[in-house]
């Protein structure tokens, strides 16, 4: 048995080496930043009007003019115009180019408007309402970085240096299998003795919100059967996850089936609860999580290894968050305890309330819980206020 940190250290020290693909901008969400983008232009690539109203010369405002004929109007879209006489100004559209020698834009909210010339009634300062022309980026300077999650507001960038197709790095090849003869679609009625599958979607959908997509399998508790599917299935994909049958049981297979095909045992077990009896393995070409079956255990190893793994892997940072405990809290047994907690943002600070749960059979207060609070085996009393690693999951 290993501990939680040796256990973090054997799976980060066996990173998948991800390769680099192109994918078009549309598909980029939620995958890994694999080069680095530099701006194709200035950005704004002209001084641009932030509202709509009149541009007009500061100098001449400043001089005591306060009503300015209306010399035509600057819409967004068409080609930047030019004040002919510096007392005159130019109706403008929010997104327009500024007209040469305007610098400064007076929303319609500070104007009287007249059939042909708007009357500034209030108080402004030079450079109103104009966004400068290369504020934001510098042509050619450097916008993202590699290693980077891509979000809406990254593809919005993305879009605006014309990147139709980006460099990401590639996602594993993903395989979730569930095991156990108690297991029955989500479609069919269970009898008293069976459950409905929902391991496998749980890690399917915690995958896809890291851009990762995987087939999902289901293998009964018979060995042969386990034997020839997943030497299949080893052949097919490089990361594959297994929910059930990797403990100590007469019908847990999964551990002795893995090793027989090749695939190394690095550890089998943790002193953790939930999750004790996870496996983890490695080959040349595979990555093999074994988790427990139970829902909780199930939920709790991903979030607290498979995903740092993928992340990492895939060149991007893992960071840690910590949280405030709300409550005391006892655990006894010398073993690293995942407190299932509701996470509140009270003062600027994450304050962990324990949500008690029945063990980690009970998946339906999932619902309630915002991730897990990460308690250390060598103490047994946990007081209100101490910080503790925070494994969140939304």
């Amino acid at each position: 048995m290993v501990s939680v940190a040796e256990a973090e250290k054997f799976i980060l020290d066996h990173l998948y080496l991800s390769q680099s693909e192109k994918v078009l901008l549309a598909n980029t969400q939620g995958r890994i930043l694999a080069e680095e983008i530099k701006a194709d232009r200035d950005l704004p690539p002209f001084d641009r009007a932030t509202m709509d109203g009149v541009a007009l010369s500061f100098e001449s405002l400043g001089n005591g003019q306060r009503e300015f004929p209306i010399e035509g109007i600057q819409a967004a879209g068409q080609p930047q115009q030019a004040l002919l006489n510096r007392k005159n100004c130019f109706e403008i559209m929010t997104g327009s180019p500024l007209p040469i020698g305007a610098d400064t834009i007076v929303p319609y909210e500070m104007v009287v408007m007249e059939k042909k010339s708007a009357k500034i009634v209030e108080e402004i300062s030079i450079g109103l309402n104009v966004h400068k022309k290369g504020s934001d980026v510098k042509k050619n300077e450097g916008i993202l970085r590699p290693g980077l999650k891509i979000s809406p507001a990254e593809v919005a960038l993305l879009a605006s240096v014309g990147k139709s197709e980006v460099s990401v790095y590639r996602n594993p090849t993903a395989a979730v299998i569930s095991t156990g003869d108690e297991l029955v679609d989500v479609d069919q009625l269970p009898l008293p003795h069976q459950i409905r599958k929902s391991n496998n979607f749980a890690l399917q959908a915690a995958l896809a919100q890291l851009g990762c997509k995987a087939d999902l399998f289901h293998l009964i508790d018979n060995r042969t059967e386990l034997e020839q599917k997943i030497k299949n299935i080893l052949g097919k994909y490089e990361l594959i996850i297994l929910s059930g049958g990797a403990s100590k049981g007469k019908f847990d297979f999964v551990p002795e089936v893995l090793e027989s095909l090749g695939v190394a045992k690095l550890f089998h077990q943790i002193s953790q609860r939930p999750g004790k009896p996870m496996w983890f393995g490695h080959s040349a070409k595979n990555t093999v999580f074994a988790l427990p079956g139970n829902p909780v255990s199930t939920f709790m190893c991903f979030y607290r290894y498979v995903k740092p793994w993928l992340i990492k892997s895939l060149g991007n940072e893992l960071r840690k968050e910590t949280a405030i405990l709300a409550e005391d809290f006892t655990f006894t047994p010398k073993l690293t305890y995942f407190l299932q907690v509701k996470i509140k943002n009270e003062n600027g600070k994450l304050m962990a309330y324990p949500i008690a749960g029945g063990g980690s059979g009970d998946f339906a207060n999932l619902k309630e819980v915002d991730g897990f609070l990460e308690l250390p085996k060598e103490q047994s009393n946990f007081k209100q206020g101490e910080s503790f690693q925070l494994i969140p999951f939304r």
